[in-house]
């Protein structure tokens, strides 16, 4: 009985491990699949995006059914000149703006067609903005501005003020945590907004301009920062950028021609 009992546990154990391995091929099978159709790659996916303004009774075709793909991890700038549609785009990625028509995919979900308060939570935990000018409050600490993205999301006071702290140190702001923001200096403010924007660890980073009011010195530590954290976190970069050393760190740079998007050209 027991050299029987001792056999059956050896065949049911064989059973178990050649359908665990079977279920890993599966698995493995599944990946490569998507892989190769290119769905696990892409973060977001566009198509056919129109965006129109009207000026004076005329009709300004800013962006015509641009189709655009960003894969997890990869980090863009969009380059050319002022008026183009550049930070249009841009915030049509970010939905703090809707297309006349297209539509945006995160992950396969159209973003836009969720309501207003999924949209929000949406912004809140998937996407960081960064932008020229910081848009903190003057009034309230480093990590104070830092820990608002944290509890608007529902986190405790507490691990939004951990997670507010981490980052700031992560920026190198080790030293200015409990210093007033108007109190900081200029680069200090926008590696305070640049934690903000990454507090909640989101997908995707949308920066516009954002070492644009700042001094050399401290438009180089932004820069490398924005490139450090984007291989740290396999974070999703995309900066609308003038400052050509910026643009040359990314690896793709896109320009706006004819409301279409174009790859870059030397002349831009």
């Amino acid at each position: 009985m027991n050299i029987q009992y001792s056999i059956f546990n050896i065949q049911f154990s064989f059973l178990r491990l050649v359908r665990v391995r079977v279920k890993a091929r599966e698995a493995i099978q599944t990946m490569k699949h998507d892989n190769d159709s290119g769905q696990a790659a892409n973060l977001i996916t566009v198509r056919g995006l129109s965006k129109s303004f009207t000026n004076g009774g005329t009709r300004i075709d800013v962006l015509k059914t641009v189709d655009f793909d960003l894969s997890i991890g990869e980090s863009v700038a969009i380059v050319g000149a002022s008026g183009i549609g550049k930070s249009t785009l841009l915030h049509i990625l970010g939905t703090l703006d809707r297309p006349d028509s297209g539509e945006l995919r995160f992950r396969g979900d159209d973003v836009f067609s969720y309501d207003d308060l999924k949209l929000a939570q949406f912004r809140n935990q998937s996407v960081g903005f960064v932008f020229q000018f910081h848009h903190l409050l003057p009034e309230f600490s480093a990590v104070e501005n830092v820990m608002m993205p944290a509890l608007i999301h529902g986190a405790s006071k507490q691990k939004a003020n951990q997670a507010a702290e981490e980052i700031l140190v992560r920026v190198g702001l080790k030293d200015r945590l409990h210093y007033r923001v108007g109190k900081l200096s200029g680069g200090e403010q926008q590696r305070v907004a640049l934690a903000r924007a990454l507090v909640l660890k989101p997908a995707i980073l949308l920066a516009d301009e954002p070492t644009g009011n700042l001094d050399k010195s401290n438009s180089e530590q932004v820069h490398s920062l924005l490139m450090e954290l984007n291989k740290e976190l396999s974070m999703t970069l995309v900066v609308v950028t003038h400052n050509s050393e910026l643009a040359s760190f990314m690896s793709r740079r896109v320009t706006i021609f004819d409301g279409r998007l174009a790859p870059v050209t030397e002349s831009v």
